[in-house]
């Protein structure tokens, strides 16, 4: 997070979720399905977005994603006082409505309702993993957090149509 961009709070209606970052699952042995998501050894990816607006992701190092980590990470990078808060139903979000409003999406029942989906959140997931398969095509844990900052940087910047030349001035410091 050591973009100047990512230090400012999102605000409105913000969207977040999680997802792994990590090689492809392999068949397991027996022909069980190999699993995906929470419960693999992939590495653990936080991210939130505002609404038509910028996108903040972190990697999760120690792979804990509790409901006091989930809220900890929220309040670090949402204005909890004027925004309202959409993910999925994992449990880890259930601590959120303590603080600040929270709407939840059941994706086995429905994904969009108006306003209230994780659409956004999902196609930056998108960007980056396509990322990673077509252009890196293998990222190091330890590199992760850079890659993370890069997607982030290209998203939050996706309407500017020079964008070259500001990423030329803010590495030279113009």
């Amino acid at each position: 997070m050591t973009q100047v961009h990512q230090r400012e709070l999102l605000v409105g209606l913000v969207e977040a979720d999680e997802t792994y970052v990590g090689g492809k699952p392999r068949k397991r042995s027996g022909g069980e399905k190999p699993k995906r998501g929470r419960g693999t050894k992939k590495t653990p990816v936080f991210g939130v977005v505002e609404r038509g607006g910028n996108v903040k992701a972190e990697v999760i190092r120690d792979r804990n994603l509790s409901s006091k980590r989930i809220s900890a990470l929220v309040r670090r990078h949402v204005d909890v006082k004027n925004s309202v808060l959409v993910t999925d139903e994992f449990k880890g979000y259930i601590g959120i409505k303590k603080f600040m409003p929270h709407k939840t999406v059941n994706h086995q029942v429905w994904y969009v309702d108006g306003d209230i989906h994780t659409n956004s959140i999902e196609s930056f997931w998108a960007i980056l993993k396509r990322g990673i398969v077509g252009q890196f095509h293998k990222v190091s844990v330890r590199h992760l957090p850079k890659y993370l900052d890069e997607f982030c940087f290209r998203y939050n910047h996706r309407g500017i149509e020079d964008v070259f030349d500001l990423t030329i001035a803010l590495a030279v410091g113009v």
